[in-house]
């Protein structure tokens, strides 16, 4: 039998001492989920309560982007985030129809609402018709505040725009903020400005908000979530179990439980309606 020189136990010492620390980097790695969300999910304080109960029960930890839902889904298309949870259903169709996103599940819903000063220069109040109350907006070239980021706000407000045949763009009075939710409120309700908002973050942030809700009810006003998972098959580093995991425990029991009630104790209603396997369709009837 040779004898086994120094140098050699010295480079078994070696090749075993950065397995040891190899390991643990590849399963932190692993361990770690990037979730591409909505300012909305954020601002509303339902992703504070949601997070920490994933992480405990699963080992997971979230790293939480919150974007608009348009930047949220370039984030996906990149392979920069492992899941999803976005509110722009026309676009998200488009995401999983060019391959970049799988299995889209249906989450939760609440609504949006045009917001704006008390005094109410264009008299939209109590109007049923968002497309109306904004033609009444840009009659009265009353002030009027987009968030102007490709959000799923956004998307649903060109939409409003659209269906009303008014000229907006471009107009003084049109203004965009390039914010997220929770600020572009806080700029309108310091210019007495108009604008739409989903109804969490509104409720959320209302006692420092100089704001009513002058519109609401309207179908068009719907406001859909959903989780999607990054696509594996176009990018193979995403974190494929990671992202299932945090989409299976967004439409278990347990979390459209908490969605339910989340927001009751505090505003005598909830912010989210969950919808885990319901049909679109059968949404706000």
């Amino acid at each position: 039998m040779k004898k086994i020189t120094h140098s050699f136990i010295a480079f078994i010492a070696l090749v075993l001492a950065s397995s040891v620390l190899f390991v643990p980097s590849v399963y932190a790695q692993q361990k770690n989920i990037i979730l591409a969300t909505t300012t909305s999910t954020q601002d509303s304080g339902l992703l504070d309560v949601l997070i920490p109960v994933f992480e405990k029960k699963t080992g997971y930890f979230v790293k939480t982007i919150a974007v608009g839902s348009g930047q949220a889904m370039a984030m996906g298309q990149k392979g920069e985030a492992d899941v999803l949870l976005v509110h722009s259903p026309a676009a998200e169709i488009k995401f999983v129809a060019d391959g970049y996103g799988i299995n889209r599940r249906l989450i939760m819903h609440n609504d949006f609402v045009v917001v704006g000063p008390a005094a109410d220069p264009a008299k939209i109040k109590g109007i049923k018709s968002a497309a109306e109350a904004f033609k009444k907006i840009a009659a009265e070239q009353g002030l009027f505040l987009s968030r102007g980021d490709n959000s799923g706000t956004h998307a649903k407000e060109k939409s409003i725009w659209k269906a009303s045949g008014v000229k907006y763009e471009d107009e003084k009075w049109y203004q965009q903020t390039g914010l997220g939710m929770g600020q572009t409120l806080n700029v309108a309700s310091e210019k007495r400005a108009y604008t739409l908002t989903d109804r969490g973050t509104y409720l959320a942030l209302k006692k420092r908000l100089d704001l009513d809700i002058l519109v609401e009810g309207d179908a068009i006003l719907l406001n859909i979530y959903h989780v999607i998972e990054v696509n594996p098959a176009k990018f193979p580093k995403v974190n494929i179990p990671g992202g299932k995991a945090f989409a299976d425990f967004m439409v278990s029991k347990e979390t459209q439980g908490i969605i339910k009630t989340f927001g009751v104790d505090k505003f005598g209603s909830p912010l989210f309606f969950p919808d885990a396997g319901k049909k679109v369709e059968d949404l706000g009837k």
